[in-house]
């Protein structure tokens, strides 16, 4: 269980402050339209006009995302979790403890091997239009490599992500307690 500490930002209540509730919804809406979008535009066929559209848009919000889960984990290091109550199941919470920090590194490796990729092949990334500096050299392997791992960390991601919401519906629907209102924003407790 988690306890109050001098640095507490929740006020001694059991519910997020409002900044991270943001940072949560922003990061989960934008993480849910990346995953999307990567299995759509990967069944683009080559050649197809508006492939290296979709691409491109994918790395832009890529890189955006790298950045967010940079400073979402900074924050999340430097402000303690909202309190739990004390009726929380000890498994439900060592479940919760390792499906957060599993999210986490899926989500600081996504988009890292995402860049590696597009560092090793001739394209490379661009945010927005704006080209970025690469951090390799035209090499088939390693982008494949690097592409292979990002496919798995997606499909990791996806398996979490699902546990995470049946996690939260579990608490609403089933325990009927209030874990799933800490992360609402609007909601009272």
């Amino acid at each position: 269980m988690n306890s109050k500490s001098a640095g507490d930002t929740t006020d001694g209540r059991e519910r997020y402050t409002l900044l991270a509730i943001v940072l949560h919804w922003v990061f989960a809406f934008l993480v849910i339209g990346m995953l999307f979008l990567g299995y759509y535009m990967v069944d683009l066929p080559k050649g197809t006009p508006n492939r290296a559209f979709y691409f491109n848009l994918h790395k832009s919000f890529g890189v955006l995302a790298g950045v967010l889960i940079l400073l979402r984990l900074y924050w999340r290091l430097t402000h303690p979790v909202a309190l739990l109550s004390t009726g929380i199941q000890r498994w439900t919470d060592k479940a919760a403890w390792w499906n957060h920090r599993l999210l986490y590194l899926c989500m600081v490796l996504q988009p890292a091997t995402g860049y590696l990729s597009s560092s090793f092949n001739k394209y490379g990334v661009k945010f927005f239009g704006v080209a970025l500096p690469s951090w390799g050299w035209e090499n088939a392997q390693l982008r494949d490599l690097f592409m292979n791992f990002h496919h798995l960390i997606s499909i990791l991601l996806v398996a979490l992500i699902v546990i995470h919401v049946l996690a939260a519906f579990k608490h609403l629907l089933l325990d009927k307690d209030q874990v799933l209102q800490r992360m609402l924003p609007w909601s009272e407790k």
